[in-house]
């Protein structure tokens, strides 16, 4: 089910999503073949940076990240 753009307020945006509508250019970003967006930077950076942290290195940033999500609200 696509989901309909937002009505711009602006005349002139309005006009320009009209015409988009028409050529079927509308709002629809492009999506890879894993059903991600188009941006590909998080896919190959987060491995490619676990590849280049020692096995400390990446306990140290567990360890800190788990200390963050178990604080306790003061």
């Amino acid at each position: 089910m696509a989901k309909t753009p937002k009505r711009p307020r602006d005349p002139n945006q309005l006009a320009k999503l009209m015409v988009d509508i028409a050529t079927g250019e509308a709002g629809q970003p492009e999506q890879s073949a894993n059903g991600k967006r188009a941006s590909k930077a998080g896919i190959v950076g987060g491995p490619a940076r676990a590849k280049a942290l020692t096995p400390a290195q990446r306990s140290e940033i567990a360890s800190v990240a788990a200390q963050a999500r178990w604080k306790k609200k003061s």
